[in-house]
């Protein structure tokens, strides 16, 4: 993305967000959490048919990886807008998408039904 701002200070975004999604509210494939790491897989000047916002995510994830969310503070656009960004780059093979696992995050299925018998007992 340039350092064109792409909105207007009294009339709002000069591109209505709809316009950079195509109309869709949600991405096509997968839902991207906002701590999914990005990389670019191809380059922008590869495929001459991305958006500059597109062409501006690969740039941007050229050399380092990104999150979700730091992507979408960096190209400066909205997180819903950007998801259905990266699913259509996905879909067309130039990004790689890694979901980071947490260790420990989300207790086994055993452990939780015996927390919910104790509560139960009490």
């Amino acid at each position: 993305m340039s350092s064109e701002r792409w909105f207007g200070d009294d009339s709002g975004p000069m591109v209505r967000l709809y316009a950079l999604t195509r109309g869709r509210a949600r991405p096509n494939g997968e839902f991207l959490d906002v701590i999914a790491l990005i990389g670019a897989s191809t380059l922008p000047e590869h495929d001459l048919t991305l958006s500059p916002e597109q062409a501006a995510i690969l740039d941007l994830c050229r050399t380092t990886v990104f999150s979700v969310a730091e992507i979408a503070s960096r190209v400066n656009l909205p997180l819903n807008v950007l998801r259905v960004l990266l699913a259509d780059l996905a879909e067309d093979g130039h990004i790689r998408v890694t979901h980071p696992t947490l260790p420990g995050r989300l207790p086994d299925d055993q452990i939780l039904r015996e927390v919910l018998d104790g509560l139960r007992a009490l």
